[in-house]
């Protein structure tokens, strides 16, 4: 049993496939490139929860009290 031969639509959704999984995977690695910058370079990477942390704060915060 021989399968039928494939139509041209097929051809043309398998093309735009390999640019969204290409697209798609580019993405996950600039994602993945700037995550590790961030992790490497070693900056305190607390996040904003709205108080007041004394290790987060600068040298000109603490001049201006």
């Amino acid at each position: 049993m021989a399968f039928p031969p494939e139509h041209e639509l097929h051809k043309r959704r398998l093309g735009r496939n390999v640019g969204v999984g290409v697209t798609l995977a580019l993405f996950i690695v600039l994602v993945f490139a700037l995550t590790v910058v961030k992790v490497t370079r070693g900056d305190p990477m607390q996040g904003f929860d709205h108080s007041v942390r004394p290790e987060m704060a600068t040298q000109d915060t603490e001049e201006g009290q």
